[in-house]
């Protein structure tokens, strides 16, 4: 999964990495003021699920995100596949037992918020991770589907953002969620900040470095996967000439090498659908390490915008059909 702004657009951020080290900084910061005022209380199981109106959003969604995702259920009383995913999604945040709260938001008493998500039907569900929002899934979906997409979600919200969640308290009372206790920050982020730096610096070289010797040590460290993705693309199309390269992919369409050259330009430019489809067209022409190195790149390109992206979901679904 990969956070990402309100405006939903332009998922590939070149700041991203740096974007979330800021976001983790002002969570830990929310974390750090709730406990001076007394938090570190128990959540009822009833705290896990609210409903959400416009006027209560800032806080009960987007300042609370700062201490647990906030996962958030659009739905109508007329939506007739709405009355089967809700009570799922109830029933989950109770059985996740705090690493995760549901907003439930009723769209015909809250357009606004509709239209901010961009929500094009319902039942439609998103997630807000301190205060940066991504899209998880739209329409009915099975639950091994739903619990498969939360786990990400608190994967990376954990590793990327330090929120471990709320403790639950099966006796207290209604209205008493807090947020459980700080995790320390961890013993990377003088690196992980070193490569936020150099990628500042234009110096991508060091970025990739940086990142794969927190890799050394954390292979599953999200951050640093999602940020040695991207310091490699810049990496790769420092110096290029743009068009060159776009000249070379329209004259040999077959060529491997130079389909993914401009596939990295498509991404840097923020061109994801134009990327992904470039590379997919690209497998189905060629065959052998040729195909091979094309589906390779693929899969990199999706490291960059994220598993949690609707658009790598779809693009891994055609690169399946395209191989198989």
């Amino acid at each position: 999964m990969q956070p990402r702004n309100m405006s939903m657009s332009g998922v590939v951020d070149l700041a991203a990495v740096k974007a979330a080290q800021e976001a983790k900084a002002k969570a830990e910061q929310a974390r750090a003021e709730a406990a001076r005022q007394g938090g570190g209380g128990a959540v009822s199981p009833a705290d896990l699920v609210i409903d959400v109106d416009e006027a209560g959003f800032e806080r009960d969604v987007l300042q609370r995100s700062a201490e647990v995702p906030v996962v958030i259920d659009f739905w109508a009383e007329w939506c007739e596949p709405c009355k089967q995913l809700s009570p799922l999604l109830e029933r989950l945040a109770v059985e996740y037992a705090g690493r995760f709260m549901l907003a439930k938001i009723d769209v015909d008493a809250n357009q606004m918020l509709m239209q901010q998500f961009g929500v094009q039907g319902i039942p439609a569900v998103f997630a807000v991770v301190a205060g940066q929002a991504l899209p998880l899934f739209q329409g009915a979906a099975g639950e091994a589907q739903i619990r498969e997409t939360l786990d990400q979600l608190v994967a990376v919200a954990e590793q990327r953002f330090g929120l471990t969640g709320l403790t639950v308290d099966p006796d207290a009372g209604p209205g008493s969620a807090q947020s459980a206790p700080a995790v320390p920050a961890g013993p990377y982020d003088a690196l992980l900040e070193a490569a936020v730096q150099a990628l500042d610096a234009g110096d991508f070289g060091g970025a990739v470095q940086a990142y794969k010797n927190v890799l050394s040590e954390d292979p599953a460290n999200m951050e640093a996967k999602l940020g040695l993705a991207q310091a490699e693309l810049l990496q790769r199309v420092q110096g290029v000439d743009p068009q060159q390269v776009r000249k070379d992919a329209a004259e040999k369409p077959a060529d491997a090498q130079a389909q993914i050259a401009a596939a990295d330009l498509d991404l840097v430019g923020g061109h994801v659908e134009d990327a992904f489809g470039r590379l997919i067209e690209t497998v189905q022409r060629t065959v052998g390490d040729d195909r091979d190195a094309v589906r390779i790149r693929l899969l990199e390109l999706f490291e960059v915008v994220g598993g949690e992206d609707p658009r790598v979901a779809a693009a891994r679904r055609a690169l399946a059909r395209a191989l198989f």
